[in-house]
């Protein structure tokens, strides 16, 4: 093996090593976390295994979670190929979901065939813009990404709680402010022999899309040369500003479509109850990914698992709901403090490699 395939190799190796091993030391934190509440954590994650995975029904609530966290995961793990990290996916997906509505209200004249493809796109259009901005005060006003779109997320947020209680409010809601329903023939529907949404194939199609995009296209290898050098690619010639906004909408539009399935596929209305975190998930998810768009898909689903037991940790181990709000909390600081071994693993080997390969001299006595 020569040296170029020998360090890829080792870095394949530790892309794998890192989130794998920043899991299970998270697990064996939480275990403590658990251990401290009077629970058993040998028990506890048996129950949470179930209640993630353990029958057809979990199963199917997990994968329901997982669908919203794959796209707005993508919001996060597009930009970063550019070195960005936008964390603004949950506003994203409230105005995704809030623009959804009112497509769906302005044509209800129309059948479903114009209206659900019309949602599609007014959600996708709207999450795009949102986190098209902060890629735009990045690359032309140089204003910090991570910054702008985490407090873009309020006011996203703040303009959702306005609409939904006051100009779009139903007035027939009463306890629980929301808009009037999209209507029946407008919801997306099950997958035929589950009680999984159309959302998944959703966000299956887009982090597929989105691996091609980003790896098999010239506009990804374009992006990921400005993530690892920007001087470079502007030497280059690159439209760095262009390629920053492109893929910052493009992130948003994926997070934008999960609020357009949340409403119509599962609300049936633009409520409160649509925030929920799954933009700032997305995040971890993106993360515990690597920003790679096919690995999202199982760490969606792992995510999702972890969430949908809380339920039941609830009711056999007595522990509060959001207890599993901790694990993901601790998974996304150990996350983050792998990083900083990212290139360190394997250091010495490599050393050794490279210096194995350095012309060997030999001193001849005269």
């Amino acid at each position: 093996m020569n040296q170029g395939a020998r360090i890829r190799w080792l870095a394949g190796i530790e892309s794998l090593v890192l989130p794998f091993g920043a899991f299970a030391v998270s697990l064996a934190l939480f275990g403590v976390f658990v251990t401290l509440e009077g629970a058993n954590p040998t028990d506890v994650f048996y129950q949470m295994y179930r209640g993630a995975f353990g029958t057809w029904f979990s199963l199917q609530n997990t994968i329901l979670r997982a669908a919203p966290l794959m796209l707005t995961a993508l919001c996060t793990a597009l930009p970063a190929h550019l070195g960005l990290v936008i964390i603004g996916g949950e506003g994203a997906l409230v105005l995704g979901a809030l623009a959804a509505v009112v497509a769906a209200h302005a044509l209800v004249s129309f059948g479903s065939w114009v209206v659900v493809p019309s949602m599609a796109v007014a959600g996708a259009a709207a999450g795009g813009v949102w986190i098209g901005l902060p890629g735009a005060l990045r690359t032309f006003r140089g204003v910090n990404e991570t910054i702008s779109s985490l407090l873009l997320n309020y006011i996203a947020i703040g303009v959702f709680k306005h609409m939904v209680e006051g100009p779009m409010r139903d007035p027939a809601s009463l306890n629980k402010p929301s808009t009037r329903p999209i209507g029946d023939a407008n919801m997306l529907g099950s997958i035929p022999g589950m009680d999984v949404h159309w959302g998944l194939v959703y966000g299956l199609f887009a982090c597929a899309i989105a691996f091609v995009l980003m790896r098999r296209t010239v506009f990804g290898f374009s992006a990921r040369v400005v993530g690892g050098n920007v001087r470079a690619a502007r030497l280059s010639g690159l439209p760095l500003h262009r390629l920053v906004v492109v893929t910052c909408v493009l992130g948003g539009a994926a997070a934008g479509l999960a609020g357009m399935t949340e409403v119509a596929a599962v609300h049936g209305t633009a409520n409160a109850s649509i925030i929920v975190g799954y933009g700032y998930a997305g995040i971890l998810v993106a993360f515990l990914a690597r920003q790679n768009p096919l690995a999202v898909i199982p760490v969606s689903i792992l995510l999702g698992g972890i969430g949908a037991s809380g339920g039941l940790l609830q009711r056999s181990a007595h522990l509060p709901d959001a207890a599993v709000n901790v694990l993901q909390g601790v998974l996304f600081i150990v996350i983050l403090a792998s990083e900083t071994l990212r290139g360190r693993l394997f250091e010495r080997a490599l050393r050794s490699e490279r210096a194995s390969r350095l012309p060997q001299t030999s001193l001849k006595a005269t």
